[in-house]
């Protein structure tokens, strides 16, 4: 019996419906449920084939269990190696190198040092910092926030050098960003799955956060959509993730690539309603149960290269089955051409 395992936090009705959607596939073999795990020994199997990770980013623990657990067989959703190595800023900079428009972005040294920094410690560190190079190059408005934060925690909308110095005086030991605003008539977060899957939903990030996806939207640019796709596409195959986020900010027609380092992303049926949370257990238990059937069964080579690039997988054009009830088809993105815009501006 090859089991699946879904690690999760405080969320409710993504886990449950993702463990019934993949059991109630019913595939000979395979048998999906929640992670018990306990003391951990080194280098002793998980015991589960495959491990669908929706918390480790804030728990340490989880986060070594899954690194072990990846080293003796055990496919994990999503890399936690990449994961752990991951951060905005080097995504920013990867995406320019892909084409991928992205908004001009420099990288900020901490306002406030660890304890145990002090000035020999910084002796590489210029000062003064070339504040003037740096705003003529951002430019305002522009959006100060965590070069490796998330869910909008210590970010800063700001207008001017003032209000900049104000901000970063509250940043404490974060690393920061400072990004130029992008002044936005579409705003979309994607779904990214797989690697090939993309369900493209309006979004607006200046809502109260259970209200941001848009479940009425207007018409779009068919053209523009397709220039979403394609990026959101490239991003998550060149960074290595299965599931993950992509959010574009849309200004004259081009979509900037503004968040896209989200492997646990927001799945709750509340806040991105019911086709698009079918859409993701559709697709999430398909690409965990192709991952329990075709893992490779080749010896990973005990290497940091190895762990971070993940297993070599056999992709199938579809999930086997030899014991089935009939499955109800996920739901498809709707993409319409453009008729109208919605004029919003930039939060």
């Amino acid at each position: 019996m090859k089991k699946i395992g879904v690690l999760f936090g405080m969320e409710n009705t993504f886990p449950g419906a993702l463990v019934d959607r993949i059991n109630g596939m019913e595939i000979e073999g395979i048998r999906a449920e929640f992670v018990c795990v306990g003391g951990v020994q080194m280098a002793a199997p998980s015991g589960y084939a495959v491990i669908v990770d929706r918390i480790s980013h804030d728990m340490p623990f989880y986060r070594a269990f899954l690194k072990n657990a990846a080293l003796t067989g055990t496919q994990i959703i999503n890399n936690p190696f990449w994961w752990s190595a991951d951060d905005k800023f080097f995504n920013y900079a990867l995406a320019a190198k892909l084409g991928v428009a992205v908004p001009k972005t420099v990288l900020l040294p901490h306002k406030r040092f660890p304890p145990q920094i002090n000035e020999r410690s910084l002796r590489n560190l210029q000062f003064p910092l070339d504040w003037d190079g740096i705003f003529d190059y951002v430019g305002f408005p522009a959006f100060l926030k965590p070069h490796d934060g998330g869910g909008w925690r210590d970010v800063f909308h700001v207008h001017n050098r003032d209000e900049f110095f104000h901000a970063y005086d509250q940043t404490r030991d974060l690393c920061m960003t400072l990004q130029a605003a992008v002044n936005f008539k579409e705003y979309f977060r994607c779904y990214v799955v797989g690697q090939a899957d993309v369900r493209i939903m309006p979004y607006d990030p200046r809502r109260p956060h259970e209200q941001r996806y848009v479940l009425d939207p207007p018409e779009y640019d068919k053209k523009l959509l397709k220039r979403v796709e394609k990026d959101a596409l490239t991003l998550c195959k060149a960074l290595g993730y299965d599931l993950n986020t992509v959010e574009f900010a849309v200004e004259d027609g081009i979509p900037y690539a503004i968040d896209f380092m989200n492997p646990a992303p927001d799945a709750d049926l509340h806040s991105v309603g019911k086709e698009s949370f079918e859409w993701i257990v559709d697709k999430v238990a398909n690409l965990a149960v192709k991952k329990a059937q075709f893992a490779s069964t080749l010896q990973k080579q005990l290497n940091w290269g190895s762990f971070l690039a993940g297993p070599a997988t056999k992709q199938p054009a579809a999930v086997t089955a030899t014991k089935a009830s009939p499955k109800k088809a996920p739901a498809k993105a709707v993409k319409k051409t453009a008729t109208k815009k919605s004029a919003k501006k930039a939060p």
